[in-house]
């Protein structure tokens, strides 16, 4: 196997790769969505059932559902310097959750970004609730009553609460209290409880996520990017637990620890108990794809009568930002998802971010990032090139070899092998050092399209935001132009087929690549041209050799 062919292959396992991706979203668009492949909703109201007090036995989960509408209650709103909130006076879930600092798109910047939302079409929703085996506790299907429907958050204060209550049967009553931070996308959600009753009650809380998602399947227009549910506990680390998973199997897990969450490209939802407590993960599903995955404590909290107890969990909604999410929970940086190659993008983000502080800009990032990669490959990438100088030296002669031997192919081949070992050429010289590099170069398109911080930051001209594709197509252009040089500083194959392919190859890419994230364009032009520079310097210096 010569150089070009290897290049070829490199080429085209790339494009299969994409492919694959792709139709592996389109199978998943393509499962079954009737409602004879989901549990058939009962009289449940999908609520946890409480666990029993017997250490021994976590087991019981979610019950059937039943209801699938959101009832709508009264809305109260919250506002502070990052977040926009609406809590439903029933069940007090967290409704609405807009991101002040993250518009919707760079022409609506007055427009913030909606995680949470019970009204879109991809309904996603925060709830808690109570849960206890003899006495009914508020869930996130019963009516609490707010003391004021507008809160907002003053300068000079650092924390906002907002209480709802429900006063329930034999002297129970329940204050929920959030409680949202300055500069902060955690927000911390308390239950008080009062016990005005003549008996101990055991009490448990539960917190899911509940998401209505449709797979939209292929597009040229969005890279493929995991939405669905994930949970971390300290035994199994970080899983995914996709939408497909949650319709097959209903996920039962007991852990110490952990969290679960919601994630989507750029952003996340997180429910985060308390990390030396014992719960028991779940998910369930309902008709019309809405799936829940949420967590409830295992180890109840007795309220003697005439006194008081508080169960507390925190909810982290916001960007993937990961100083922000190592901040909130161990291992919710996670989130953000470099896929099996974490081990070498984690050192290139921070790499790029530590240069972003220093230019402030993250297109230049990038070049630079680019630049820093090609010279510590650089040792690498000129043994790389000075075997591909020689071939290319070489391809008069072996051009004469092909029209000596016609079809012949083993003479030729033989010859070829005889003119390498005389030459003191290797054929694989230019293979291992671009094999070792292609780890580093997935590593980074996993960078680039993950960060949320390349989400509508502008680079320099016409690029407004590297997060989404060149409006006027001029990188992927460039792109496509700097492969086709490449092509002729190469030495071009012998063979009329692998060289048409290997012409075609320009055209698939910057087709390719016109959808792609100009961050992601403008680190290949980088590359490319780079290694332009890298191989027109060595193919002269081989060829004014003797």
């Amino acid at each position: 196997m010569d150089n070009q062919r290897f290049i070829l292959f490199i080429a085209l396992s790339l494009i299969i790769l994409m492919l694959w991706t792709a139709w592996e979203k389109e199978q998943q668009a393509a499962a079954p969505t009737t409602a004879s492949a989901l549990p058939t909703p009962a009289n449940g109201a999908n609520v946890p059932a409480a666990p029993s007090t017997e250490a021994a036995k976590p087991t019981q989960t979610t019950p059937a559902l039943r209801g699938q509408a959101l009832v709508r209650g009264q809305r109260v709103v919250v506002l502070t310097d990052l977040l926009r909130a609406e809590i439903d006076t029933t069940g007090a879930d967290l409704r609405v959750l807009e991101l002040r600092a993250y518009p919707v798109s760079l022409g609506q910047p007055g427009k913030p970004f909606r995680l949470l939302d019970d009204e879109n079409t991809e309904s996603f929703v925060a709830q808690t609730g109570l849960l206890a085996q003899d006495v009914a506790l508020p869930n996130h299907n019963v009516s609490f009553t707010a003391e004021s429907n507008h809160y907002e958050l003053s300068q000079g204060v650092n924390q906002l609460e907002v209480r709802l209550h429900w006063n329930g049967p034999e002297g129970l009553r329940v204050t929920k209290r959030y409680v949202f931070h300055r500069n902060d996308y955690k927000v911390d959600v308390h239950h008080d409880i009062s016990n005005g009753g003549r008996k101990a009650r055991d009490v448990f809380q539960y917190a899911q996520l509940r998401r209505h998602y449709i797979d939209p399947g292929v597009s040229l227009t969005a890279l493929p990017t995991y939405t669905g549910g994930v949970i971390y506990t300290n035994e199994k680390k970080y899983e995914k637990i996709d939408f497909d998973s949650m319709l097959k199997k209903k996920l039962e897990r007991a852990a110490d620890g952990g969290w679960v969450a919601m994630i989507q490209h750029y952003f996340v939802g997180a429910w985060l108990p308390a990390p030396e407590g014992r719960h028991q993960f779940y998910t369930d599903t309902a008709e019309s794809r809405n799936f829940i995955i949420g967590y409830k404590t295992l180890a109840p909290v007795t309220v003697a009568p005439g006194q008081k107890a508080t169960l507390s969990t925190s909810l982290y909604a916001g960007p993937k930002d990961q100083d922000r999410l190592k901040k909130a929970a161990t291992g919710l940086e996670l989130t953000v998802d470099y896929g099996f190659l974490d081990i070498i993008a984690s050192p290139l983000f921070w790499t790029m971010a530590w240069l972003h502080d220093a230019v402030g800009n993250w297109g230049w990032s990038i070049i630079l990032l680019t630049i820093l990669i090609k010279l510590v490959f650089y040792p690498l990438s000129v043994a790389s090139y000075r075997s591909m100088a020689h071939m290319k030296k070489m391809q008069p002669r072996l051009q004469a070899l092909k029209e000596r031997f016609g079809d012949d192919k083993q003479k030729l081949n033989a010859a070829m092998m005889e003119l390498y070992k005389t030459e003191k050429i290797n054929p694989l010289g230019g293979c291992l050092p671009i094999l070792i590099q292609i780890p580093v170069f997935i590593a980074l398109y996993w960078v680039l399209l993950e960060s949320v911080e390349l989400r509508q930051a502008p680079w320099a001209l016409w690029i407004k935001d590297l997060a989404e594709p060149d409006p006027y197509f001029v990188l992927p252009v460039l792109m496509g132009a700097s492969m086709l040089a490449q092509q002729f500083l190469n030495p071009q194959p012998l063979d009329d087929l692998q060289k048409k392919i290997m012409y075609a190859l320009p055209v698939i890419f910057t087709f390719m690549f016109l959808w792609f994230p100009s961050g992601l364009v403008l680190y290949w032009v980088v590359q490319n041209l780079l290694s332009i520079a890298q191989q027109w310097q060595i193919n002269r210096a081989v060829e004014g050799k003797k």
